[in-house]
């Protein structure tokens, strides 16, 4: 069986630590972490996450009884996710972020929020993941989109379970314009010798001249584009329509620690 990569020393050598959680309470923290996915296009309640904190990790999962989080746009789809800010313009209208329809509404007004929305920086996670074919982890970053354009999209890391084989697993990441239009899609599902049912370490070191993208501290790609603007956090499991895995198995998404850097010297 594959082995657990260890993790990261806290400090980071020419680097001071600007936000981090290594889950080491018993609950999660709500100046950090916003416990919903896009709520504006759902409600706070519809969207809530399923998680739990436990042994110094946090586990996000998939149940099921876990009501899909918005049927009205998004049909069968669950998710289990936490955020890091929160902006939509009035209820009834078409200003949130993350517009993935052209039907989308606001369906529940909802407060700003900013628990960290950071232009720049380098960016880790120690995760593993137990999913099936038709489950999703990710961590990604999007504009904060308080300007219709500022949408675009960093993705850190993303597997889908029909992308785990004997051969390896295809590691989503990239970048994806979404509605910028100042953004060109560059998006890579490398196939790597990895098993995300152990830890690994996924990171992007994120700059004005571009996006470095990172597994087990080794550099996979440079994308030479830089977003010009703040952007979130969003940490999630999704289950999608389609065949799903065996029953009474159990999708999670079990997180060690976030964290996130600042170079001493500035960029």
């Amino acid at each position: 069986m594959a082995e657990d990569v260890p993790a990261n020393p806290l400090d980071k050598p020419g680097y001071r630590l600007d936000f981090h959680d290594e889950f080491d309470g018993l609950a999660l923290d709500e100046r950090r972490w916003l416990p919903c996915y896009l709520p504006h296009w759902s409600s706070r309640e519809q969207s809530r996450p399923r998680y739990s904190i436990s042994g110094g990790a946090l586990t996000l999962r998939i149940e099921p009884d876990q009501p899909h989080w918005c049927p009205e746009f998004d049909g069968t789809v669950k998710c289990s996710s936490l955020q890091t800010g929160l902006f939509a313009g009035p209820l009834g209208g078409k200003v949130g972020q993350h517009r993935f329809s052209d039907r989308l509404v606001v369906r529940e007004a909802q407060p700003t929020m900013r628990t960290y929305v950071p232009q720049h920086g380098y960016f880790e996670l120690r995760a593993k993941a137990a999913i099936g074919p038709n489950q999703l982890a990710a961590l990604w970053m999007i504009g904060f989109e308080d300007e219709p354009g500022n949408s675009g999209e960093i993705t850190i890391m993303e597997i889908f379970g029909h992308n785990i084989t004997p051969e390896g697993t295809r590691l989503g990441h990239g970048i994806k314009r979404i509605n910028d239009p100042r953004l060109v899609q560059d998006f890579h599902e490398d196939l790597l010798s990895f098993d995300p049912a152990v830890y690994h370490l996924y990171a992007a070191e994120w700059t004005p001249a571009g996006v470095d993208f990172y597994l087990d501290n080794r550099k996979l790609r440079t994308i030479a584009q830089s977003p010009a603007y703040p952007m979130q956090f969003m940490l999630n499991i999704y289950e999608l329509p389609g065949a799903g895995a065996p029953a009474r198995f159990q999708p999670t998404f079990t997180v060690d620690y976030f964290r996130a850097y600042q170079p001493l010297a500035g960029y």
